[in-house]
């Protein structure tokens, strides 16, 4: 996921820099983050962890992960609350963290991206091993993560084990590199949709339900 998205502009590198020197992640003498984030919290991370707080109030991975990808990986081992945490950010790209002292908004508009197995054994609908789980096993396991948190993924991709003939293929698969290049010009394309706006928007999500409405 970080090797196909677009360089940084720098205001999103301006962005990410200062939300990183507030946490107190970014290296001594370091200037501006150069790289798009990639954060990747063990399923052990409290909701305060994710989406941040304390009695001064930090960033959590949410706003560490501004402008890159949050990636959760095995996303039902996680405490049901913690994910839940994200609803709000995801569909505001902002966090607010209020306190008797103080309230705080960091910003947290990233990439979600999430795994997790097919059932509880993990060899749900596999082509060369047999699955042990019984229906409401594997319901139990899936209803782990809510509804409302499943709606706010947009794809849904079911990716089967890879056999050995498959993995011994001389054939040449598409590189990051080429489909960077597509994602950079899709980017532009959506620059240049909307020249003269008040807002900088690159991509769909930044789009307000009116600017989705409206004929290009």
């Amino acid at each position: 996921m970080p090797t196909i998205l677009p360089p940084f502009t720098f205001g999103e590198a301006l962005e990410t820099t200062k939300i990183h020197s507030v946490a107190g992640v970014l290296d001594s003498g370091a200037g501006l983050v150069g790289v798009r984030p990639f954060r990747s919290p063990h399923h052990t991370i409290s909701d305060a962890g994710l989406i941040g707080g304390g009695v001064l109030p930090r960033p959590g991975e949410v706003s560490l992960a501004h402008n890159g990808v949050l990636f959760l990986d095995e996303l039902p081992e996680f405490p049901r609350n913690v994910p839940e945490v994200m609803r709000q950010p995801l569909g505001d790209g902002t966090v607010c963290i209020a306190r008797a002292a103080m309230s705080l908004t960091f910003p947290a508009r990233f990439m979600l991206a999430t795994a997790m197995n097919s059932c509880p054994c993990g060899f749900h609908n596999d082509r060369t091993r047999g699955c042990h789980c019984t229906p409401p096993m594997i319901q139990l396991y899936i209803s782990k993560i809510s509804g409302p948190l499943m709606d706010r993924i947009d794809i849904h991709i079911d990716v089967p084990a890879v056999n050995y003939q498959e993995m011994r293929s001389t054939g040449v698969p598409e590189g990051s590199a080429q489909i960077r290049e597509r994602v950079i010009r899709a980017r532009q394309t959506q620059l240049q949709r909307f020249v003269g706006s008040r807002q900088r928007i690159c991509c769909n999500p930044q789009m307000s339900s009116g600017q989705i409405r409206r004929p290009l």
